[in-house]
C-alpha cells in the first residue's frame, strides 16, 4: 500500500475541557497519512485516478473549524472517519499536535491509526 501524506496542516479552532480554552481560538496542527494505491494516477497522470489531498484538506479544514470539540481525541477520530468514509481510504494515521497546552512542553497531542493496510 502506498501512503499519502499531510504534515502540520495549522487550523484556527476552539478546542479544550477548560473555559478559557472554549472563549479563545487555537492552532492545531494535524498530520495525515492515508494508505492508497497510485499506480493508476502514476500510469495516466490524472488527479481523478488519485486520492486529491486538497479535497482531503478541505473537508478536514471544515470539520475541526466548525466543531468546537473537548477533546483532541474525539477530534483525531471523526478526522479518520471522515477520510475513510468519505474519501474511501482503506486505512489513516492522524496525528493530532495542541502546541502549548502544557506549559513547559513544546508539543502535546494524540496519534491513532484506524482501518487496514492490508
Amino acid at each position: 500500500m502506498d501512503t499519502i501524506f499531510l504534515r502540520d496542516l495549522r487550523i484556527r479552532t476552539i478546542v479544550g475541557i477548560w473555559e478559557w480554552e472554549r472563549r479563545m481560538p487555537q492552532i492545531v496542527s494535524i498530520d495525515l497519512d492515508m494508505g492508497t494505491d497510485i499506480r493508476r494516477a502514476a500510469r495516466s497522470d490524472q488527479i481523478e485516478d488519485t486520492l486529491d489531498y486538497k479535497a482531503v484538506t478541505r473537508r478536514v479544514k471544515a470539520l475541526v473549524t466548525d466543531s468546537g470539540f473537548n477533546l483532541i481525541e474525539t477530534m483525531a477520530e471523526q478526522i479518520a472517519t471522515l477520510i475513510i468514509d468519505e474519501f474511501g481510504v482503506p486505512w489513516v494515521r492522524v496525528a493530532v499536535h495542541k502546541p502549548g497546552a502544557i506549559r513547559g512542553s513544546r508539543d502535546v497531542g494524540v496519534v491513532i491509526e484506524r482501518g487496514s493496510r492490508e
